[in-house]
């Protein structure tokens, strides 16, 4: 269980403390919690519209086990304090096996039969299943893929991920640690996924003066096989190995192809998911300098004051008693922090109704992002200001263990380099008047 440490400041998140968004009162001492002055009243339903089941999963099931340890620890608190009511939280789950008519069908029970306030999803592939349904009903939708905002869709927002511009942060300090690692190559699945995340790779590799030695491999996400896969990206010889946006299922057997081909480079990619798992395949050499964007929530630079999260290093290790630490994934945390932005604006409005909660959300322009206070930002990406931006961890793999290495800004690289996003983005069709 976490515990408020009496020489820790006072958060303004949840779980733990007196809090505008609870409106719960906790004695906290050295045995953790005690008394609670009183109970929430009323539920609100928050849907979970994800892959829970396939190759896509990794993105879907571990935020939902992060949401219900989210949702436990609010509830004993008292819930959301929302005007003079105090709502308890419940998660309805719906497996859309990353299918978007499977979307659809699970948006339609969410918002009909359900009556949920919210829906959470990983987005992609399935957006386009639910977008007709959600624009008519109303509903406020997040997703993890900025990618899928247009400026049609004016209540869908990104409001934690802002995959996968955050990628550039990865890039750029390779290149300043790693300065004679110029040669790359880059693979991807071919899906609403793989190609924007291309598109960001090659404009970081460009501004970073980095040389990509053959055109991007882009593999059919039904592949199995990928020994040909690893050969032809191997076969000039690189200096750094780019995994893009892969699932897990792919990274896996992709480093271990890698390892099989006696790659001696650099792995640099978005997610490392069950990263233990391919040490295990490989061995604790071959990941070593592994670059990617997604830290292990026992790292001490989460407890920067910055950092929005509470009581990151207590949330994991609770995650890890419960799911094991092999099963941490890139997701694992971020549902539930998105429920910490829906919460205080829910809060902040008096309100669990959706247009109330998106107003309060944008109210003051600025959101307690996990890693740190960030903007609303995406017009000139996106179409629509509705995802927010502001710093992103760069983890390392160092002795076997998820290193945060430091945070860096995303507003400052595409200050510096926005033009070169856009060309690679238009020249990959991803551009939101390209995809519309």
């Amino acid at each position: 269980m976490y515990r408020k440490k009496l020489d820790h400041k006072i958060s303004r998140r949840k779980f733990l403390a007196t809090t505008t968004t609870t409106g719960a009162v906790l004695a906290v001492g050295a045995s953790g919690f005690s008394n609670i002055t009183h109970a929430a009243d009323k539920t609100v339903k928050i849907g979970f519209l994800a892959p829970l089941t396939g190759p896509v999963s990794a993105w879907g099931k571990p935020g939902l086990d992060g949401c219900q340890i989210w949702a436990e620890h609010v509830n004993a608190a008292g819930g959301v304090k929302v005007g003079d009511d105090n709502y308890k939280i419940e998660f309805v789950a719906y497996d859309n096996e990353y299918d978007p008519g499977k979307a659809r069908t699970g948006a339609a029970k969410l918002i009909k039969e359900d009556d949920v306030k919210f829906i959470m999803m990983l987005g992609g592939d399935t957006w386009p299943g639910v977008q007709p349904l959600a624009e008519k009903e109303g509903m406020l939708v997040s997703t993890l893929l900025p990618s899928d905002l247009t400026p049609d869709t004016k209540t869908l927002i990104a409001p934690c991920e802002v995959h996968p511009i955050y990628n550039v942060t990865g890039v750029e300090w390779l290149a300043e640690n790693q300065p004679d690692a110029k040669r790359v190559v880059i693979c991807a699945q071919d899906d609403a996924l793989g190609t924007p995340s291309v598109a960001t790779y090659l404009a970081a590799f460009e501004a970073a003066g980095m040389e990509l030695v053959e055109e991007p491999l882009f593999f059919d996400p039904a592949t199995t096989d990928f020994a040909p896969v690893m050969t032809k990206l191997l076969a000039s010889k690189p200096d750094v190995l780019c995994l893009d946006t892969c699932y897990a299922d792919y990274v896996h057997p992709l480093c271990e192809q890698a390892f099989q081909q006696d790659f001696k480079g650099t792995i640099i990619s978005c997610t490392a998911d069950f990263y233990p798992k391919i040490i295990d395949k490989t061995s604790k050499e071959f990941m070593e300098g592994f670059i990617f964007q997604f830290p292990d929530f026992d790292d001490p630079a989460l407890n920067d004051e910055r950092v929005n999260f509470a009581n990151p290093n207590e949330f994991y290790a609770e995650y890890a008693q419960r799911y094991g630490a092999a099963e941490w994934s890139a997701v694992s945390w971020e549902y539930a922090s998105i429920m910490d932005i829906w919460s205080d604006a829910a809060a902040a409005a008096g309100s669990v109704e959706p247009a109330d909660v998106l107003k309060a959300m944008k109210a003051s322009g600025l959101v307690k992002h996990a890693f740190g206070d960030a903007g609303w930002w995406g017009e000139e990406l996106f179409g629509i200001d509705n995802a927010v931006v502001g710093n992103w961890p760069v983890v390392v793999i160092e002795d076997g263990k998820a290193v945060i290495k430091e945070y860096r800004s995303i507003p400052d690289w595409w200050a510096k380099h926005k033009d070169l996003m856009i060309k690679h983005f238009t020249a990959l069709g991803q551009m939101w008047n390209q995809r519309a």
